[in-house]
């Protein structure tokens, strides 16, 4: 039995509380009460409502004596008063009471230092059973003897009714207490606000006092224990590009980087996104769906219980939950050393940018900093043509500190430990979106490999002359004339133009963090304006 299965320590009264249940009784709960479907295969499928994905303008952080100073506080890091966030805990708490309930508890990071126990409340059985696929499973001897350090309360069924009273903006909301230690989540019943409410509780709490630098990112390790970190927004392929079948997956989304320059997954599953999803395409992640997977926000063929990937009706944001053991590769525990290689990866749609180039520290700052990709038509409603898509450290949503912080400790931990930074574009070759055409995944994957066996550490490098970085003039198994991508447009001059606003637009983005970053740093950006000379390049 738990020591404490007491929840009126959080004025949860009358509740009927159901404890760290199979996800086989949660998945039955869903199907029989929340409207759940099994699919064909029996992974079920739910739909989350109003909200499909976050809802960025409703997220909080509790301003006190922790967060005032140490914040950077602007649209991304918004304030609300400890009076207004007691008083929403209060109405949830009231709220969730007289109800059935569900509780999880669980951790996060998988290095043991670091480890940090969660009781998740929720509402509903599915989103208990997506904080199981997510968070790390506890045994029972952990279980017999949790105390959580953080607590989540969400209940998607309750709306401010008076948000203005409350301090917020409408009748949803994602806020973080960091001296209560406590995560609400009201009126949304996207489950990613919970995953994402913690990993930003961490983006705080270990930079701030462990000196462990939080990363939006993918991670995996080498026969040889050689570790690679892959950043990258949104249809970047920093899932796809990770799950390699001769290197073991370390996890797909959110890791810590230690003192000891140990790697480590802050989660114990995957929550990608299934739009488009195939076989072919993406193997891992499709076969990882069965019993067990949460699936949220698709759409079926018509009179079956066959998934059909390629509808985008609900939302663009369709995904799946599982456990990282549903895929084959895996490192256990989740936790590596001795990185080697760090990949920001970049889907432009411009086709600017070299398919693959080696940063300075300074440029691996600033494009850390600068966490750049495109948008390109049909992502978005109202993009019908690419536009320039900036997030901070490749995760600004989720980073409370001022982005220079994380930067200067990426910086730090690069040089000591002797990292190879790399900028893989994943994007288009041959003239922007809708004149080029996407760079072949093969050749993204031969040069990622070539960069793993040491096969770029001695070809000779040539300096990009309008964003600096080095091309490496030969990589194996890609054709050489894609490897500068002026080469790939028929009128070099178009190229040129495109390259030149490519770079006005990171200069622009940039303007924000100027004043804190180091002189490192800024040199690491592009290198031109419009009066710069191109030099014998064209």
């Amino acid at each position: 039995m738990k020591k404490d299965l007491n929840l009126e320590k959080y004025g949860l009264n009358d509740v009927t509380a159901h404890w760290n249940l199979p996800t086989e009784e949660l998945q039955r709960i869903a199907v029989a009460k929340e409207g759940g479907v099994e699919t064909e295969n029996g992974t079920l499928a739910i739909n989350t409502g109003k909200f499909t994905g976050r809802s960025p303008q409703d997220r909080f952080l509790v301003e006190d004596d922790y967060t005032k100073d140490r914040v950077w506080w602007g649209k991304v890091n918004k304030p609300v008063s400890p009076e207004n966030f007691d008083k929403l805990e209060t109405e949830i708490v009231k709220y969730l009471s007289g109800k059935e309930i569900y509780v999880r508890d669980a951790a996060v990071c998988a290095d043991p230092k670091y480890k940090m126990n969660v009781r998740t409340v929720t509402e509903y059985a599915w989103s208990n059973m997506f904080v199981f696929n997510m968070f790390l499973r506890l045994n029972a001897e952990e279980l017999e003897n949790f105390d959580e350090e953080w607590l989540v309360l969400c209940a998607p069924g309750y709306e401010c009714p008076d948000p203005k009273a409350f301090g917020i903006r409408q009748g949803n909301f994602s806020i973080l207490n960091f001296t209560k230690k406590i995560a609400l989540v009201g009126g949304s019943a996207y489950t990613g606000e919970i995953k994402k409410g913690i990993f930003s509780a961490l983006n705080m709490i270990l930079p701030t006092d462990k000196n462990v630098l939080p990363m939006h990112c993918s991670a995996n390790v080498g026969e040889e224990g050689d570790t690679a970190i892959y950043f990258g927004l949104s249809g970047t392929g920093k899932t796809t590009l990770s799950a390699d079948p001769d290197r073991k997956l370390i996890g797909d989304d959110e890791h810590g980087w230690a003192e000891d320059n140990s790697i480590f997954n802050f989660e114990g599953g995957c929550y990608a996104k299934v739009i488009d999803l195939s076989e072919e395409k993406e193997p891992d992640i499709f076969r990882a769906i069965k019993p067990g997977a949460l699936l949220e926000n698709v759409v079926f063929k018509k009179g079956t219980k066959e998934v059909d990937f390629l509808d985008g009706s609900i939302t663009q944001n369709t995904r799946v939950s599982y456990p990282i053991y549903n895929i084959d590769n895996i490192q256990v525990p989740s936790v590596a050393h001795n990185p080697k290689n760090i990949f920001f990866l970049t889907a432009d749609a411009f086709g600017v940018l070299p398919p693959v180039s080696k940063l300075t520290p300074g440029q691996a700052a600033y494009h850390f900093i600068s966490g750049y990709t495109a948008k390109v038509a049909g992502t978005e409603a109202g993009v019908t043509e690419p536009v320039p898509s900036f997030s901070a450290c490749f995760g600004a949503p989720f980073m409370p500190l001022h982005p220079t912080v994380y930067a200067e400790m990426l910086s730090k931990k690069m040089k000591d430990a002797g990292v190879n930074v790399w900028l893989i574009n994943t994007g288009w070759s041959g003239g922007p979106y809708g004149v080029g055409s996407r760079i072949k995944l093969k050749y993204t994957r031969a040069m990622i490999s070539a960069i793993l066996k040491g096969e770029l550490d001695n070809v000779e490098f040539h300096q990009h002359p309008i964003f600096g970085l080095f091309m490496p003039k030969y990589c194996p198994n890609v054709p050489i004339e894609i490897l500068d991508p002026m080469n790939t447009w028929l009128q070099k001059g178009a190229y040129i133009g495109k390259a030149i606003n490519l770079a006005h637009s990171f200069h622009l983005n940039f303007e924000k963090f100027a004043n804190q970053a180091s002189e490192l740093i800024m040199e690491g950006g592009p290198l031109i304006d419009e009066h710069h000379k191109l030099g014998d390049h064209v």
